[in-house]
């Protein structure tokens, strides 16, 4: 975070335009004093030049001959080459502005992602913060051209709103690094499943906060990041480290698209390798479609099994108790048949609304 109120000179000279005036004050020229103090006259020369810095050694020597403290030379020093550095800061700042505006940052400082910020430059640093860069062709080489395949094993490049979904993504390594879990366990895991599917079907107050300790306790972090402009995803899942990592938006504010999206993510971590990312519901160059289609199965299995579909299709009558009914012999929720079946074409979008709970997370 930027400290309020700091001041920073626009310029500030090299230490030896000081040492120049000095030496023309004690009528000395640059063979005498490199003479006096020990040193090559080339290195002195450099110095006066402003091509070459005043060593904590040479300030040592300095002092004796021009009755100046060795820590006003280094200070001098020191204070110019900070200058230099915020300079450079500066022209990398300024040549990531474009870079910066490509992200929706009025959204991710409603948000409260980044800071509030007057100008484009200071948007563009605490941008730059925010993903732990210091420039941003680094933000490119780990987003676009994967040059760190141990943490971010795809492209992003291929994707229609690559800023946005990198923000997004990021947002959530953020809230997973602030969360303890347990080392992970598969075996934990998969036996935590029925609990969750069980929460699942009576959508208490305070479920998020729920699913979250059940799945740390097995080594699993879930979070909610809530979506942005441009960033229309459901859920990812990656691995950070040896901690598997599951990322939901809540998109669509329905607790049956929700549960859905949660079991697909977590058969990804069951059926697939530490070494894959999934984005759910975006196109991507490196999307492997079958593994798509096993997760879909596997959160299938525990939301409502296609043999549970038939048999409520294959009843005579589909009312509301009708629907209650079939939700508690399955062990699942109402709006989970309601989606099913609208999804599957079997009842019109517009029917069954009254079983659907919004998603109200609890973090």
């Amino acid at each position: 975070m930027a400290i309020k109120n700091q001041y920073f000179p626009q310029s500030v000279p090299h230490p030896g335009e000081t040492l120049s005036e000095k030496l023309e004050e004690m009528g000395m020229g640059p063979k005498e004093f490199a003479l006096r103090t020990g040193k090559p006259e080339k290195t002195i020369i450099a110095v006066l030049k402003g091509e070459s810095s005043i060593t904590p050694d040479m300030a040592v020597q300095f002092e004796n001959v021009t009755r100046i403290p060795a820590h006003f030379w280094m200070n001098h020093q020191r204070g110019y080459d900070e200058y230099l550095a915020r300079e450079k800061r500066k022209a990398i700042i300024d040549m990531a502005v474009p870079w910066a505006r490509q992200f929706p940052l009025a959204d991710m400082i409603r948000q409260g992602w980044i800071p509030p910020a007057r100008s484009i430059e200071e948007k563009t640093m605490n941008l730059l913060a925010f993903f732990g860069f210091s420039n941003h062709t680094a933000w490119e080489d780990y987003y676009f051209r994967q040059e760190l395949k141990v943490a971010f094993r795809i492209s992003l490049a291929q994707t229609k709103e690559p800023f946005a979904i990198s923000a997004w993504l990021r947002k959530g390594e953020l809230q997973a690094a602030a969360l303890t879990a347990n080392t992970y366990s598969e075996k934990k895991f998969r036996e935590a499943l029925p609990q969750v599917k069980s929460l699942m079907a009576q959508h208490p107050q305070g479920f998020f906060h729920q699913l979250q300790g059940i799945c740390r306790e097995a080594g699993v972090k879930v979070v909610h990041t809530p979506c942005i402009h441009k960033a229309p995803i459901n859920g990812s899942t990656r691995w950070l480290n040896d901690t598997p990592f599951i990322q939901l938006s809540g998109r669509y504010n329905r607790n049956d698209i929700f549960w859905f999206t949660f079991f697909h993510e977590a058969g990804h971590i069951l059926l697939h390798g530490k070494k894959d990312i999934f984005l759910e519901n975006l196109d991507y160059g490196d999307k492997d479609l079958k593994k798509e289609q096993e997760s879909d199965e596997f959160a299938i299995k525990w939301t409502l099994t296609e043999d549970e579909e038939a048999e409520i299709l294959a009843s005579a009558s589909l009312g509301e108790e009708d629907i209650r009914e079939f939700a508690r012999q399955f062990n699942t929720h109402p709006a989970i048949i309601i989606g099913r079946l609208q999804h599957k074409g079997k009842i019109p979008y517009n029917s069954g609304h009254r079983f659907l709970v919004p998603v109200e997370f609890d973090e």
